[in-house]
């Protein structure tokens, strides 16, 4: 078989322009160029950048907090989100719930089962613990049925964690709630 003919170039002496049209029009760095090049910090590296960055983390931290807690939807974590969650914090915060004063009461009968180890009053705060706690559970089962009879009327259906979310807000004492109630005591959200 015979070969084909290698293809020449037409022109035999090429322009610049036809050079620089040809390559990238630069030439090509040196090794130690390159390691400089990646060597150099992407971001500002100097104190005034590093303070900027700070001040501006610390403010979208700041608006972030506030923002959560004045219950603001798009600062809040995604157990907290959605028209149901909001409707049952606000139930829940509208009324008295046993839970709420569960914690004082209990360290207080802590302490004096600890100050009277051995008497009588220390056997009679361990009854009322357990009156107490079974009383926060009559309250739980009685505000869960009427939330979920509430919540299937409103939206038809429940929210997936909807009893634990219920149970931990009943839990929580007012003051330390997030995102912070938004009624008073009483003020029940509209059915």
């Amino acid at each position: 078989m015979a070969k084909a003919a290698p293809k020449t170039n037409t022109t035999v002496n090429p322009t610049e322009e036809e050079l620089l049209e040809q390559g990238k029009g630069r030439p090509t760095p040196s090794r130690r160029e390159r390691e400089a090049a990646n060597r150099r910090p992407l971001v500002g590296n100097t104190p005034v950048d590093k303070k900027a960055a700070r001040a501006r983390l610390n403010s979208d931290r700041e608006r972030a907090r506030v923002g959560m807690a004045n219950g603001e939807e798009r600062y809040l974590p995604a157990k907290d989100r959605g028209e149901q969650r909001r409707f049952v914090r606000n139930w829940i915060d509208a009324r008295w719930n046993v839970g709420e004063i569960m914690m004082p009461v209990l360290v207080l009968f802590l302490i004096v089962g600890f100050a009277a180890s051995q008497t009588a009053i220390a056997s009679y705060s361990l009854l009322l613990v357990w009156a107490f706690v079974a009383l926060f559970v009559l309250d739980c089962v009685v505000l869960w049925l009427s939330m979920r009879r509430k919540l299937t009327t409103k939206f038809g259906e429940m929210q997936r964690g909807t009893f634990l979310y219920i149970l931990t807000r009943a839990w929580q004492l007012r003051f330390l709630r997030l995102p912070k109630p938004q009624v008073k005591r009483g003020q029940y959200p509209a059915l």
